[in-house]
This record gives structure tokens, C-alpha cells and sequence, in this order.
């Protein structure tokens, strides 16, 4: 019978077991205000053992406020794919295009979703009590694109000249040079872009939260915060890790499976 090695399960446990450790030792020492583990979780025992309790608008379990965030996080993604991928693939395409665009995204790329939100209010005042979610869709959407934006475009400008020489031979349509050639060539390139949007599309959600005030992973942080309930600023903190590690891992099955197909 064949030994599994459990080094998978047993390395990240040590890993644990070491922040655990000198977390306990610094609120025990330098960082008096540091809630320790166990002030943390007796804290924050409600709030993980009834993780979908309603009690109030900000008084909620803890995946009740990371499902609220999860939804708009979905929206803003999927605006950023939408509108990424088209705008990537005429810049791999289009030496114009690159020359007419490409400075512009390069300098709206390295912005900051903090710098983006206020825009994003004053761009949808007039929806009224709404103006903050859609200042948070299209702060989400403007920060996640880029990185999709850039890696299809690289995809499509290493598209060998022979795979577009075929396609001229076979007289194929600009549709199907797309759907045959170019999409499958690039999807690579793009799956790398979508992964790395996703976790951009993660940080976004939370700046977002934490300055209109919603509901939410961010908005739930920033109120604790504010309360200094430190406790619960830490439960926010493990739980935001936690959910973007969970995504990016989805994603990379996701792209596995593609890339196998």
C-alpha cells in the first residue's frame, strides 16, 4: 500500500499554527489592543455560528454580509469582462487602435478604486438611494478590467501567423476567424487576465463598502472599525482572505478544465 504524503495538509496547519502563535504572543505583549484569538472568537462566535442571521440592516452573520458583497462583486465582474475582453482584443488586433488607446489605459490602469468611487458617485447622483451601488459596479468594473484588457491582448498579438494564414487559405469569414483561430488561441492568455480581474474585482468591492457605508464584507469592517470593536475588524479581515483565496481557486479549476477541454 502506497504512503500519501499529507504534506498538503500538514505544511498549511503549521503555517496556521505559527501566525496563531505570535498573534497570541503580540497581543500578549507589544500590541496590548490586539484582541488575542480567543477574545476575537468569543467576540465573533455569533456572528460565525449564525452566519445568515438577520438582525439588522449592519447587525447580520457573517455570510449574510460576504453574500451581499459576492452579488455586486458578480456584476461589476461580469461588466468587466463585457467590456474588457472586446477592448483587448482590438488592441492585439489593431495597431491604430493600440496607438489611439493604449496610452489612455495606461495611465487610468494604476488609479485606485479609492480614487475611483467619488467619480462614480458623481457620475450616478441622480439614482438617488442607488447612487452608491452603482458607484460600486462601476468602481468594480473600471479597476477589474485592466488586467483582462491587457493579458488578451497579449494573447492575441501571439496568435501565430500561420494559424491567420490558414484561415486566409480556407477563406474563412472575420467571425469564424475569430471563433476558430483567435478565441481559442488566446483563451489562455485571457483566462490569466479573468483570474487576476477577479481578485482585483475582490479589493474593489471592499473599498467600495468601507466608504458608502453598505451592507456588506467591507461595510460590516468599517463599521467595527468606527465602533473600535476590534474583534470584529479581524473576523472581517480572515473572512475577506478567506473568500478571495476560495475565488481565485475556483478560477483556477476553471481554467484547468478549459485548458484540458
Amino acid at each position: 500500500m502506497k504512503n500519501f504524503k499529507l504534506d498538503w495538509l500538514i505544511l498549511p496547519l503549521v503555517g496556521f499554527a505559527i501566525v496563531l502563535a505570535l498573534w497570541s504572543f503580540s497581543s500578549a505583549t507589544w500590541a496590548s489592543n490586539l484582541p488575542s484569538p480567543t477574545k476575537t472568537w468569543e467576540a465573533s462566535r455569533e456572528y460565525v455560528l449564525s452566519p445568515f442571521a438577520k438582525r439588522g440592516e449592519m447587525d447580520q452573520g457573517i455570510l449574510r454580509f460576504t453574500w451581499y458583497s459576492l452579488v455586486l462583486v458578480a456584476q461589476g465582474y461580469g461588466l468587466a469582462l463585457l467590456v474588457g475582453t472586446p477592448i483587448g482584443f482590438f488592441l492585439g488586433l489593431s495597431k491604430t487602435f493600440t496607438k489611439i488607446f493604449d496610452p489612455i489605459i495606461q495611465i487610468l490602469r494604476p488609479v485606485s478604486p479609492l480614487a475611483w468611487l467619488p467619480l462614480g458617485l458623481v457620475l450616478f447622483m441622480n439614482a438617488g438611494k442607488e447612487a452608491g451601488t452603482y458607484g460600486a459596479l462601476f468602481t468594480i468594473a473600471i479597476c477589474a478590467m485592466w488586467p483582462t484588457v491587457l493579458n488578451t491582448a497579449v494573447g492575441v498579438r501571439a496568435v501565430p501567423q500561420d494559424f491567420l494564414n490558414v484561415g486566409r487559405v480556407l477563406k474563412l469569414s472575420r467571425w469564424k476567424t475569430l471563433t476558430k483561430i483567435l478565441i481559442p488561441a488566446t483563451l489562455p492568455y485571457m483566462f490569466t487576465g479573468f483570474r487576476l480581474s477577479l481578485g482585483i474585482a475582490w479589493l474593489a468591492i471592499v473599498a467600495a463598502e468601507m466608504l458608502t457605508g453598505r451592507p456588506g464584507a467591507g461595510g460590516f469592517l468599517w463599521q467595527e472599525y468606527n465602533a473600535l470593536i476590534y474583534e470584529h475588524i479581524i473576523l472581517s479581515i480572515i473572512t475577506i482572505g478567506f473568500v478571495g483565496f476560495g475565488l481565485d481557486r475556483l478560477m483556477s479549476l476553471l481554467e484547468r478544465r478549459f485548458k484540458s477541454a
